[in-house]
């Protein structure tokens, strides 16, 4: 038997073995059996009858176990042998369709296909092989165009499209979709929802949006329907936010190449939904918008295309009825959009008028920029200034001499100097920068661009840098020489009094100026030289930036070229310190001024520190370097004793080991030792750097240590012995030098640093050490003799023992040890302290009474200070929170607490962040529990501090006053935080607000007694203090102010008010903040709520009449505003 006849007999249920044996042959490549030869060499009636018994075998099989259950364990039939002869039967209609010739019958194989369709509409979307290949044989079947082609065609396309949506890997099914798209063509528009939404995912699908056959479809979409093109537009727009810019370009080129395919209705469609839409969005939306640029960009892409006749023409036709009415426009940001889009896309002309008339036009147009320039608003003249520049730029010599020059007088002469807008002037520098690059440009600009020089001491640092960034511009283009724009005496004054933003850009104008890279060494120590006598301060910043533009290698260079300058003002004591004769050479410069030393030896530390970084990685430059410094140092510090040299000398030495330097780092803590108390922090605070720089800030702790502990009184018996061997160097205590060391060490993260690395050994010591400073505080508490000096030492000790609490406990992995401390240091300031802020607890000693009382505030301060700062930084756990909280509570109640009202204030906001936030992370019961007390605690606190105002306001008006003004940064950003918690504790403290508003506003109408009295205010100073400060506190932010027109309209809605004069304040509350210019939607919703209940609560009497008539109008004002929303 034949190979073929062996094959036929084969496909049938009882042979399907060797059927599948025959599969296996065909994948094996060893094998040369080959499918595909065989059903070709076949003849039609075989062909015939291995079809239908393929279609046969295909129907028992499914019978067996249908594709819904293939994914199922089966008992009576196996699913993989039930996919493998589909795979098989596949595989054969596959071929089959290749080698079908025209005339050839095929209902057989068109069974079989029928089937297989069926299976594949079964299967869910996936990349196994089964449904691959029935995909394929689809595919196939409609390239071939045979009978069924559409709905086979239709199948193919639409797995392709969903498959293309779902998986990861999809190029290859966008390449098919592609070669699949003419079937889109036979499709019914109307009745495919599905698939048109289908279709719609493509255009937000980022591989789509990317891939060239994917562009080429989508393309193809455009001009698929003309109903289908609305839908496009806007599912791109809706997504347009979404997209980045390189998308958008993508985005754009689709568009474009939609328009230049499409022609008749659809041309119109596109120009007009699509095209003509993006021209409005671009014109109306808010600057602010996310989408507004992407829109623009879009636009860009067309006015780039517009040498093209039919863009030109098409860019006419759809801007004429817009873009003119948008430029004379009433709202600035339409002008200024408009603006944007005009000069962009300039000269806007129909290519098909004459020449007279597109010149008319083009002039009516250039009238029309230079009449923007003038606008009043300075977005519009910014964006105008950006146009022109744009247009002068790109038409330079095809514009007339005299517009040309008029336009640049305009810029350099008037709106470079515009007093009336920053923003306007910074425009001018920016876009000139556009125009420089046409070269055609320098020699008009080099003339008038002197006129810009004193634009370099603007005001606003933005125009100055944006005039620097021009100047170096210039320098690149070489369009002028930047000293004859701006004379060098002007750019060091700048570089030596500026801002770093402004310093980096003198520095990268004058780099090769003062350090010209390809000269010798002796011209780079000249150029020092001359710019140290020119401007001191300058060349500091100079060399502080100079690596930015050179190498390190140049760096050091530069500093060993000034060191063999240094060596020639040390005596010679007979050897010779430079190492050569090249060195010699270059060091011949004379003798030279101690103020140039001086200047020459900051350059060279200035120099050093900005390469340390890079001279750590590179070992050999490094002791290179080590080696040149080192053995000259002691020489500079004998010989170079001017106390300007010593800061400079220092700071080298700080970079080098201390072993290289051992004269001065020996007796590095023997001058801190001896410092005098007046002593500044730039005289102490590079020793200590030093120090801490080559590890010895152990030795530093110890001493502060050594002193803290030696100032405190002696117990009896016992005396402090330092556990550590050390020279005998008799030096009384000195405490308050002690806190000066240790508050710049704390202050400064590069000696903290090294610091708290110490938390096993000295810093624990230093702690137990500054706690017992603690007694020593209440001792002059209890009895103010001992002096302010000592009193104010003892404070600083008791702070800094608070803050290096929390340092150390913020070095713990795990324990509350330093909390602990904390919580013990609450304890004592409420047992001990408090009582001193009671009036009269010193009896008649008024003096000696006020001392300890400010004493006291001072210490109550001071630790609610670092409380805060625990909370701040999280370190503060629900015990400690609620300690902190007590005591806020207690300082309250004194007598005199009341000053510390702003401390306790920034404490609640505190707290009640870290519970928020604990919230977020925690959905534990029992951390809510706690969360909600500490919440409940911050709230009444917070209505503590409300009544201790209101009282202060009362007995002492001016003292209130300024305690109300301390608390409102306070108390803005508690409410800031308190609006965002949806915790119902916090929910009280706008009640809280409102509640004391309405009580101080009634009493103020009860007291009117002249119906001349009787107004509604308009302003929150109108109404009575404390209100005024509170209102002025809500209004500040539009959140808050939300929050607590919530809370009113809630109280009117419950009825809450049983008065008329309630009523009336809460329509004075209502008049303030419609004032202020509040959302006159939740004003209304207010009003309306009052409206309905004052009538009913009118009381007697002429005055009452005369507030309730009043209240009755300013309602009516209200509730006739024109309803807006948020």
């Amino acid at each position: 038997m034949s190979k073929r006849a062996a094959f036929v007999e084969a496909a049938t249920k009882d042979n399907v073995e060797d059927f599948l044996q025959f599969i296996k042959r065909h994948k094996d490549k060893a094998d040369t059996f080959d499918v595909e030869e065989v059903v070709q060499e076949m003849s039609r009636d075989q062909r015939e009858s291995l079809w239908r018994k393929l279609a046969s075998l295909l129907q028992d099989v499914l019978l067996e176990v249908p594709p819904e259950r293939w994914e199922e364990d089966g008992k009576d039939a196996d699913p993989k042998h039930v996919k493998d002869v589909v795979n098989g039967v596949t595989l054969v209609a596959s071929v089959s369709v290749k080698v079908l010739q025209d005339g050839d019958a095929y209902n057989g194989l068109l069974d079989v296909a029928r089937r297989l369709h069926n299976v594949l509409l079964s299967l869910p979307v996936s990349g196994a092989h089964v449904p691959l290949h029935i995909h394929m044989l689809c595919e196939a079947w409609w390239k071939k165009g045979l009978q069924d082609k559409e709905k086979f065609g239709h199948t193919a396309f639409i797995v392709s499209l969903q498959k293309s949506l779902v998986l990861e890997k999809v190029t290859s099914e966008i390449q098919r979709i592609w070669s699949l798209h003419k079937v889109l063509l036979d499709v019914d528009y109307a009745s495919s929802k599905e698939l048109i939404d289908q279709l719609l995912q493509c255009f937000y699908h980022p591989t789509f949006i990317r891939n060239n056959d994917g562009k080429r479809f989508l393309v193809f979409l455009f001009n698929w329907n003309i109903n289908f093109i609305s839908l496009i537009h806007k599912t791109i727009k809706n997504n347009l936010e979404f997209f980045s810019k390189s998308t958008v370009s993508h985005i754009t080129e689709i568009y474009f190449r939609a328009w230049k395919k499409a022609s008749g209705d659809f041309l119109k469609k596109i120009e007009n939904a699509c095209i003509q839409d993006f021209m409005q969005c671009a014109i109306l939306l808010h600057r602010s918008s996310p989408v507004h640029t992407k829109v623009r960009q879009i636009l860009s892409y067309f006015h780039t295309r517009k040498t093209c006749h039919r863009v030109d023409k098409m860019l006419s036709d759809l801007y004429k009825p817009i873009l003119w009415k948008a430029l004379y426009a009433p709202n600035f940001e339409v002008r200024a959009n408009a603006t944007l889009l005009f000069t962009s896309a300039f000269p806007i002309h129909d290519p098909d008028q004459d020449n007279e008339k597109i010149d008319e036009a083009v002039q009516k147009q250039l009238d029309t920029v230079m009449g923007l320039l003038c606008d009043p608003h300075p977005t519009v003249r910014s964006n105008a200034i950006l146009g022109v520049c744009k247009i002068l730029a790109k038409c330079w010599e095809l514009l007339p001499p005299a517009i040309v020059a008029d336009f640049v007088k305009k810029l350099l002469t008037e709106l470079a100097s515009d007093i009336s807008s920053p923003d306007v002037r910074c425009s001018v520098f920016k876009s000139l920068s556009i125009v420089l690059d046409n070269t055609l440009s320098h020699p008009l600009l080099e003339k008038l661009l002197p006129t810009l020089k004193y634009s370099l001491h603007d005001k606003s640092e933005t125009v100055r840098i944006a005039f620097l960034d021009m100047l170096i511009h210039v320098k690149a283009v070489r369009a002028a020489k930047f000293w004859d724009v701006c004379n060098m005496e002007h750019l060091l004054a700048r570089l030596g009094l500026d801002s770093q933003s402004v310093s980096k850009r003198v520095t990268e104008l004058l780099f090769k100026s003062f350090f010209p890279v390809d000269d010798s060494e002796r011209e780079w120590c000249s150029r020092c030289m001359t710019l140290i006598q020119m401007n001191p301060m300058a060349a500091r910043r100079f060399y502080q930036y100079a690596y930015m533009h050179t190498d390190p290698t140049n760096i050091v260079k530069l500093m060993l070229a000034i060191r063999r300058i240094l060596n020639t003002c040390i005596p010679s004591d007979g050897s010779n310190i430079n190492d050569s004769n090249k060195e010699n050479s270059i060091a011949e410069t004379g003798p030279l001024a101690k103020d140039m030393v001086a200047s020459l030896l900051e350059v060279v530390a200035i120099l050093w520190r900005s390469i340390n970084n890079v001279l750590k990685r590179n070992k050999e430059a490094q002791t290179f370097v080590y080696t040149k410094f080192g053995g000259i140092m002691s020489k500079y510090f004998s010989t170079f004793e001017d106390e300007r040299c010593t800061a400079p000398l220092v700071q080298m030495a700080s970079l080098l080991p201390p072993n290289v330097v051992p004269t001065f780092s020996c007796g590095v803590l023997s001058r801190l030792r001896k410092m005098d108390s007046g002593a500044t922090p730039l005289q102490y605070g590079m020793l200590l750097d030093c120090m801490c720089i080559w590890g010895q800030a152990a030795s530093i702790l110890g001493l502060i240590t050594d002193w803290l502990a030696e100032a405190l009184p002696k117990k009896q018996g016992g005396t402090h012995i330092s556990q550590k061997v050390q020279f005998q160097e008799t030096m009384e205590a000195r405490p308050d030098m002690a806190l000066v060391y240790l508050e710049y060490l704390l202050i400064h993260s590069s000696t903290r640093e090294k610091v708290l690395a110490l938390s096993q050994g000295p810093l624990p010591e230093l702690h137990a050490v500054l706690g017992r400073w603690q007694m020593l505080l209440y001792s002059h508490l209890s009895s103010t003799s001992d002096g302010a000096h000592a009193s104010s030492v003892a404070l600083k000790a008791f702070t800094c023992h608070c803050r290096l609490s929390v340092h150390l406990q913020h070095g713990l992995s795990d324990g509350r040890e330093y909390l602990q401390s904390l919580a013990n240091t609450a304890a004592w300031v409420a047992e001990r302290v408090l009582p001193f802020l009671a009036k009269g607890h010193l009896g008649d000693a008024d003096d000696d009474a006020e001392t300890a009382t400010q004493l006291a505030l001072e210490i109550t301060e001071n630790f609610l200070l670092v409380c805060k700062d625990v909370v701040l930084v999280d370190l503060a756990d629900d015990t400690l929170r609620g300690e902190i909280l007590h005591l806020c509570s207690l300082v309250l109640l004194s007598d005199t607490g009341y000053w510390c009202i702003p401390v306790v204030l920034q404490i609640l906001k505190e707290v009640t962040d870290s519970l928020v936030l604990q919230d977020n992370r925690h959905a534990d019961g029992d951390k809510e529990d706690a969360a909600t007390v500490c919440l409940s605690l911050v709230a009444n606190i917070f209505q503590k501090i409300i009544e201790l105002l209101a009282r202060r306001l009362k007995a002492e008006p001016e003292d209130g006053k300024q305690l109300c003004q301390s608390a409102v940064p306070g108390m803005t950003d508690f409410l800031q935080v308190a609006q965002s918690c949806t915790s119902a504790p916090l929910s009280g403290v706008f009640s809280t607000l409102f509640a004391i508003i309405i009580v101080e506003t009634r009493h103020a109408l009860q007291k009117i007694t002249n119906p001349e009295e009787v107004m509604t205010p308009q302003r929150v100073e109108d109404m009575p203090p404390l209100s005024a400060v509170l209102l002025s506190v809500i209004l500040k932010s539009a959140a808050v102010t939300r929050a607590f027109l919530t809370e009113v309209v809630s109280s009117l809605d419950m009825e809450a008010f049983s008065s008329q004069s309630e009523l009336v304040a809460v329509v004075h509350i209502l008049a303030v903040l419609r004032g202020a210019g509040q959302p006159k939607a939740c004003l209304k919703s207010a009003a309306m709520h009052v409206q309905q209940q004052l009538p009913v609560h009118a009381d007697g009497g002429d005055i009452q009449r005369l507030i309730h008539e009043a209240a009755a109008k300013t309602l009516d004002e209200i509730l006739d505003l024109q309803q807006t929303t948020f």
